[in-house]
């Protein structure tokens, strides 16, 4: 009895979109999606075709998410490979009234005071892109190559801590990626296991 009832409840969130679905794999195109940024543009995946894309799933009141801005770690990484002409998608998937929601305003104001160096930071707030791509942690990255196909997919390093002295002896894992990609050579390590809070999506 115990064990139908976990199997309907499990398939309730799935239903409710509680849960997010399997990443998808890497090697195949990554999908598709279009949302808004905080002074309403529109960006879809497509507009950056031909180009590198990061997307990074976020939420500005997370530890995890806050150890590698607070240290200046992640705007480091976001401003290294915008200079090498790589598009880096910030997306926030946290639903209204949960924890790590946005509004304009308060998308505006993060940007500026964490000094944000990603392209553009996208608002999730119904979490259809995020359950598309599977993210379940902040931050949960993925890296598309200008074919747009998904060529890396999970953490950010290999340090799931919130302390930012862990960063100076972590294998950043997306920096790895990018590094080889734009070599021409295929992912070492294209799979990895995320970690952080758990993406904050509607109930």
């Amino acid at each position: 009895m115990k064990t139908k009832l976990l199997v309907v409840l499990f398939a309730s969130l799935i239903a409710s979109g509680a849960v997010a679905a399997e990443s998808p794999r890497v090697g195949t195109a990554a999908p598709d999606f279009s949302l808004v940024d905080a002074k309403g543009g529109s960006h879809s995946l497509a507009d950056y075709k031909g180009k590198f894309v990061v997307l990074e799933w976020f939420n500005p009141e997370c530890p995890f998410v806050k150890k590698h801005y607070a240290s200046g770690n992640m705007q480091k990484l976001q401003q290294e490979y915008a200079d090498k002409g790589v598009v880096w998608l910030s997306i926030d998937s946290s639903a209204p009234g949960k924890e790590g929601h946005l509004t304009g305003e308060t998308a505006a104001k993060t940007t500026s005071e964490w000094n944000m160096k990603s392209t553009t930071l996208l608002f999730d707030e119904e979490g259809k892109v995020g359950k598309t791509y599977g993210a379940k942690n902040t931050p949960h990255m993925f890296v598309i190559n200008p074919e747009g196909k998904l060529i890396y997919e999970g953490a950010i390093d290999n340090k799931p801590t919130t302390s930012p002295s862990d960063i100076a002896g972590a294998t950043n894992y997306v920096k790895v990626a990018l590094e080889e990609a734009l070599s021409g050579k295929p992912a070492s390590n294209p799979t990895t296991k995320p970690y952080g809070c758990s993406v904050k999506y509607s109930d």
